[in-house]
């Protein structure tokens, strides 16, 4: 089956859009073509996908909850988030994997490379981080990260979200115990070489947004710059490393 879509404008010229379709079939010798079609009613498709977007939990201590939504009566460290067109509302399994992690993980501070949403931020403070530096390179990113530290109460001289990449932590010669980076594989190698410049002795990292197949080239690239691989953790086709 093979669906497509027309602006509503060719609707007139469907009939004979679908009469040419079935005679190229037929001269390929592949049988009789159905071809059908309806008229799709508009939707606000940024919005739209909220109703498909229910709290969810998430590890042993952790739900993330809409900020549309009533809050559900739980026990658990509750993420609340509107990430608008930002990466990061927890469906995704690599930001599973990551909060996952973080539960296990324990730091005074905390960087959070490419912050998305500002789940990652956000539920790290709420585990026990007392200062998070967030960046992103995408100024909406950096905006929804924002809304969402204040949607959750926390604020901004605890968690700090900034637009740029791993310079900006750098700059604020704030060493860290450990940082979160969920993003692509290629962009984890090109900040490989400037990961030790922002952590203090014995600090650990995070590192997801990484297919299964791709975790052998990290971690070499990771054992060139000195950083070891303590655990994989593994959802579908995706994977993420804690390293020290």
């Amino acid at each position: 089956m093979v669906r497509g879509y027309l602006p509503e404008s060719q609707a007139p010229d469907l009939e004979q859009i679908a009469a040419m379709l079935r005679q190229d079939v037929a001269e390929m010798g592949c049988g009789d073509l159905t071809v059908t079609w309806q008229i799709v009613p508009e939707e606000d498709w940024a919005k739209s996908w909220k109703a498909h977007w229910h709290p969810e939990e998430i590890g042993d201590r952790l739900l993330i909850h809409p900020a549309w939504l009533p809050l559900p009566d739980t026990d658990r460290l509750v993420v609340t988030l509107n990430p608008g067109v930002a990466f990061g509302t927890g469906a995704h399994a690599t930001t599973q994997l990551c909060l996952r992690a973080l539960e296990s993980q324990s730091a005074e501070t905390l960087a959070d490379l490419g912050c998305g949403s500002g789940i990652l931020s956000i539920a790290a403070a709420l585990l026990g981080v007392q200062r998070v530096y967030g960046v992103d390179t995408d100024p909406l990113a950096v905006d929804a990260a924002r809304e969402s530290r204040n949607l959750n109460g926390i604020a901004a001289d605890r968690i700090q979200f900034d637009l740029g990449s791993i310079e900006q932590v750098i700059a604020t010669d704030q060493l860290v115990d450990g940082f979160v980076c969920n993003i692509l594989a290629e962009v984890i190698v090109q900040l490989m070489p400037q990961f030790r410049s922002i952590v203090r002795p014995g600090a650990w990292g995070l590192l997801s947004g990484l297919l299964v197949s791709q975790a052998a080239m990290i971690t070499d690239a990771l054992s060139e710059h000195g950083w070891q691989v303590m655990e994989m953790t593994q959802q579908e086709d995706w994977c993420c490393l804690q390293i020290r």
